[in-house]
């Protein structure tokens, strides 16, 4: 199939469109012209046959000898030549031609079927075909002085045809006819070009093809992909995007705040700067976002966003940080149990053997009761481990980790599961070890996780130097750190994220030279097909 290029075509189709409009426009002109040519002949014709109804004479001639004199005969002539009429008649009351510009119908009866009325004293024209043609006929009647009818006049003018009129004017048709169609075929050819220019010179199957492997890229797309324009139109919203989101069927062309208010791309238009990077939790998906306004020729027409499904990643690098959690509780519980095989030992050794043995039961008991204790009150075996370790880890340290007693967690929050709860108490706690600057026998790091139906609070406190007022606004950010060292500034941006995915709140409170406090709460929710069962 020969494809013709879209220019030819364009052009092709302005100049077709033209010629038809000047065809239709020459038509109506015509119309008009014949409408117009008519009105006149008609003023004219009943003009004509009054003046000659009105000759001098030619009333008295028709009612005493029944004719009409040779000068009223000249008279008619003369007035027919002047005023173009094609015919004037003269009939008398018998319908007989008394005049006529063939000489062999003079004497002649008329037949017309339209001169009825003219006999009974009506003034009147009438369009018919004649010998000649279309004509516009007057009838006058000629009264004599008594006001007697005597006779009638007839003018007659024949009516320009089509053709004719078009021949009249063919010099001017042609030469305006060929202008109108050069400057048509220059301003299509140039439109077209521009159109070509404007649609990066492709054809329109290339355009088409173009759109569907676009479509299907973006179909393709692991992530999900939003477009929109300056008029908050949807452009692009590929299968990724629906299945993330939760939409189905078509939305091209919808408004985005009806499909999804909350996507925040209309607010990048506004802005007209980008969103790296935002987390959000979705349909119980963790999903990294980006938001980027579009530009053209450095105006901004719209704004696109790519969503990430990091909730794989996500439980993954949760259950790698668990992992080293529990290797480093091993490596530390390790080290603890050789510090104190290493006393048993030296008590030995010493013959202080009642010692020993105190300190072994000594030992023994409180590991066993804080064991107890987190097995009964922590439904959670990840989540005891932790606080194990971190109370070994403690006392490496030479700081004293204090579980309150009174804690309980029986359930989680909604959205919320052991590798979240995991990953904040184990931030807070390592938090608060790097806290102390120096090692002192009162350093202490206090922990209690307190749950109703209604609320659960996690409260990590420590008595540590305490975090500078000017900085506390500043330390949920992404990369802030009191710390000098490099790869820090990420623990409590983590924790924040976690405790807007569980709708939480973080309170802060913290006073220079005394300590600090971290208090989460998270409302609770115990419809089990929505809400996390602790294992």
């Amino acid at each position: 199939m020969v494809r013709v290029p879209i220019q030819w075509k364009i052009t092709g189709l302005i100049v077709f469109i033209l010629m038809f409009s000047f065809f239709v426009l020459g038509i109506v002109l015509t119309g008009n012209y014949l409408e117009t040519e008519e009105s006149e002949l008609r003023d004219t014709a009943i003009l004509t046959a009054r003046t000659v109804a009105e000759l001098p004479g030619l009333a008295e001639s028709l009612s005493s000898s029944n004719r009409v004199p040779d000068g009223a005969a000249d008279a008619v002539e003369e007035l027919r030549v002047i005023n173009k009429a094609d015919y004037i008649v003269v009939l008398n009351m018998d319908r007989v031609r008394l005049t006529h510009p063939v000489q062999s119908k003079i004497g002649t009866v008329s037949n017309g079927k339209d001169e009825g009325p003219a006999f009974a004293e009506h003034s009147y024209t009438a369009k018919g075909e004649g010998e000649v043609g279309t004509v516009i006929r007057s009838f006058v009647p000629i009264l004599d002085e008594a006001h007697n009818q005597v006779g009638v006049v007839i003018a007659g003018y024949k009516l320009p045809q089509v053709m004719e009129t078009v021949l009249s004017v063919k010099m001017e048709i042609v030469v305006s006819s060929i202008l109108a169609l050069l400057i048509s075929c220059l301003g299509a050819y140039l439109l077209a070009r521009h159109l070509k220019e404007q649609m990066f010179k492709l054809e329109p199957h290339e355009i088409a093809q173009l759109v569907v492997e676009r479509t299907e890229t973006f179909n393709a797309m692991h992530e999900g992909v939003i477009a929109i324009d300056k008029f908050e139109r949807i452009t692009i919203f590929n299968d990724r995007a629906k299945a993330m989101l939760g939409v189905k069927g078509d939305v091209i062309g919808h408004q985005i705040r009806e499909v999804l208010p909350d996507t925040q791309l209309p607010e990048v238009l506004q802005l007209d700067h980008p969103i790296y990077n935002k987390n959000m939790q979705i349909r119980n998906l963790a999903i990294l976002s980006n938001r980027v306004p579009i530009r053209v020729a450095g105006s901004t027409v719209g704004a696109i966003a790519i969503f990430q499904d990091r909730t794989q990643v996500k439980q993954l690098a949760e259950e790698l940080t668990g992992v080293k959690a529990f290797v480093s509780a091993l490596r530390v519980q390790n080290h603890e149990h050789m510090n104190k095989l290493h006393t048993i030992a030296g008590l030995i050794q010493l013959g202080n053997r009642e010692k020993a043995l105190e300190y072994v039961f000594q030992v023994s008991e409180e590991q066993e009761e804080l064991t107890r204790f987190l097995s009964k009150n922590i439904k959670d075996d990840s989540l005891s481990g932790l606080l194990l370790s971190k109370v070994s880890r403690g006392k490496e340290l030479g700081i004293q980790v204090i579980i309150d007693r009174h804690s309980k967690l029986q359930t989680f929050p909604l959205y919320l599961d052991h590798h979240d709860f995991v990953l904040v108490l184990g931030n807070l706690i390592e938090n608060a070890f790097d806290s102390f600057q120096k090692q002192s026998e009162d350093n202490q790091i206090y922990v209690s996780i307190q749950q109703t139906e209604q609320v659960l609070s996690i409260l990590v406190e420590d008595n540590g130097p305490g975090i500078e007022k000017e900085k506390q606004p500043f330390i949920f950010n992404q990369g802030f750190s009191t710390k000098a060292k490099t790869g820090r500034g990420i623990g409590l941006y983590l924790v924040k994220q976690i405790v807007e995915k569980g709708s939480g709140e973080i309170q802060l409170e913290s006073i220079p030279g005394e300590g600090t406090t971290f208090i989460l709460t998270f409302p609770m929710n115990h419809n089990k097909n929505r809400g996390g069962q602790v294992d």
